[in-house]
This record gives C-alpha cells, structure tokens and sequence, in this order.
C-alpha cells in the first residue's frame, strides 16, 4: 500500500507561496483601512482641539461650567447648548424607542408576509430622507399643530408639572424633540426589526410548544434574543439626534439659554454652530464655537461608548433572559 508523496509537487508549493503572499497583502490591506478610520477621529479631535486653544488657555474648565454666551462681552460657556443638545436627544429617544419597538414587533411577529417587505422598504427610504426636509416639514406642519392643538391641551392638564410651563409658541425644545424623534424612528426601527427577523424560528416554536401567547413568546423569545441589536439600533438614533443640525435649527427657536420649560425656547450645539459660524462678533467666538464642536463630539463618543458596553454587556449574557 502506497503512502503517495509527502512533498507536493512545484506548482503546488508556488501555489501555496503565492496564496500565503496574497493573504499577507489582503491583511496590510484591511490593517491601513481600519487604521486610516481610527487615524481620522483622532485627526478630527486634534484639529479642533488645536483650533480651539485661544479659548481653552483663555477660559479653561469655566468654558464647560458658563451659563452665559455673550460674544462682545468676551463671555463664552457651552453650558445652555449642551443642555439643549442632550434634552433634545432624551426627550427624542423616550418618543421614539417605543414607536419604534412596536412598529419593529408588528412587522416580525404579526404582519402578514405580503406587508412587510414593503413596508420595511418604505422605512428604510425614509431613513434616507434629508434633515432639511424634515425641518421644513416640522416649521411648515408641525409648529402651527404645535402651538395651536397640542401644547395648549399639554400646559391645561399637565402644567403643574412646570415641564410644560410657558406660553404655547411651536418653536421651542419640545417641537424639537419631536421632529427628532420622527427622523431616529425609521432607523431603530429598521435595526430592530432586523434583529428580530434573525431569531430562530425554533426558539419560537419552543415558546409556543410550551403553551405561551404571542406576548409572552415576543417578551420571552425574541426580545432577549434581539435585543443587542435592539440597543445598537437605539444607540444609533441617539447619534443622529445628537448631530442633527438643519431640522433642529428650524424649529428649536435659537435662544441662547438654559430652557426652564419644555416650551422654552433654546439651541443645541449643532444649531449654534449653524447659526454663528460665518458670523462672529468677536475674533475670539470662532475659536469659541470650534471647541464646543469639540464638546459636542466628546458627548456624542460617550455615548457611544456607553452604547457599547451595554450591548458588550448584553451579548455576554446571551439568552438569559430565557431561563
């Protein structure tokens, strides 16, 4: 019996050196790819951070503690619009994560087969629609619904609480926050609704081998299993939140201040950037506004990051939500 050759033949050995070659050159490659991202966010911190030395060395930490923006007076704190950025982005993100939880239910557990592929395309498409249009819409339709029918009723029955406190305008924090939340909806919705599809069908058909109802086999079976998804998709309509600029410019009112109410007036970081950057009053405010762009994009990687763990978190739990 014929043990056959241990040594393969020439061709075969070129064969294998140019394969090996190849795989070298594919993974220098891939290594400059991811490099060159990581080496563009810390280009893009450096070149604000160096930007922004006039007011860091001038002002130092009372940049982040100021509650006064007063360019000609040479009073600059980021305070208000880091307020209104994050108020924003809450209110926006407690609107839209159930709408779009639901709406991602609907489409994997109840929809009939011919209705969702379609309507999953019309959410995509409208993930893909611009700020701006979103903005015109929320100045054109949304603003007079506002002042007129919605926030009248609002301040009538829950003005005690002092969140809705104020006179009824439209343009203010609220109306903000809820052309927001329509432009984070299609997308958590569209990454949840993803995650969902990719439960197994057998962990399902577990559920309800054992007698539970489609609330408890979406509770029970797909929830915990897709909810790793469910957070990246809630982390990624945080960040479009958080750096919408056009939408929120429109219909926020652009009030330098810390809002007292939900139909105060205020701005975002991305808004003042949009309004004053071609408009200094000093020659001290540009550096001023280029290190609140640098505050906005500290707050927006933490949130990322604090997206991450907890979904870090969640896949190392698996599917304990099950037992």
């Amino acid at each position: 019996m014929s043990l056959g050759n241990p040594f393969p033949p020439p061709a075969s050995r070129a064969r294998l050196r140019a394969a090996k070659w190849g795989d070298r050159i594919f993974l220098v490659l891939t290594g400059l790819g991811a490099a060159g991202v990581i080496g563009l966010l810390v280009a893009f911190v450096a070149v604000l951070y160096y930007k922004a030395q006039p007011t860091i060395k001038l002002l130092g930490f009372s940049f982040l503690y100021t509650q006064i923006w007063n360019p000609t007076g040479g009073v600059y704190g980021v305070v208000p619009f880091a307020v209104g950025t994050l108020l924003t982005s809450g209110l926006a993100l407690l609107i839209a994560v159930p709408l779009s939880l639901g709406a991602a239910i609907f489409l994997t557990q109840q929809a009939p087969q011919w209705m969702r592929r379609p309507v999953g395309q019309v959410i995509e498409l409208l993930a893909s629609v611009p700020s701006i249009i979103y903005g015109f819409w929320g100045l054109i339709v949304l603003v007079p619904i506002m002042r007129v029918d919605v926030e009248p009723l609002l301040k009538e029955y829950l003005g005690w609480t002092g969140w809705f406190g104020g006179t009824p305008i439209g343009l203010d924090v609220l109306t903000a926050s809820v052309v927001l939340s329509i432009m984070a909806i299609p997308t958590i919705t569209a990454v949840s609704r993803d995650s969902m599809a990719a439960v197994p069908l057998s962990q399902k058909e577990a559920a309800i081998s054992l007698g539970a109802t489609d609330w408890e086999v979406t509770r029970r079976a797909v929830v915990p299993y897709a909810r790793s998804g469910i957070v990246a998709g809630v982390t990624l309509g945080l960040g479009r939140a958080l750096g919408e600029t056009m939408a929120v410019t429109l219909v926020i009112g652009n009030k330098s201040a810390i809002p007292t109410s939900l139909f105060s007036q205020g701005q975002t970081i991305t808004s003042l950037l949009a309004n004053d950057f071609f408009e200094q009053a000093t020659p001290l405010e540009l550096p001023a506004l280029i290190e609140a762009a640098l505050v906005l994009l500290v707050i927006t990687l933490a949130v990322t990051i604090i997206g991450r763990v907890i979904l870090a978190r969640f896949q190392r739990s698996g599917t304990a939500g099950l037992e």
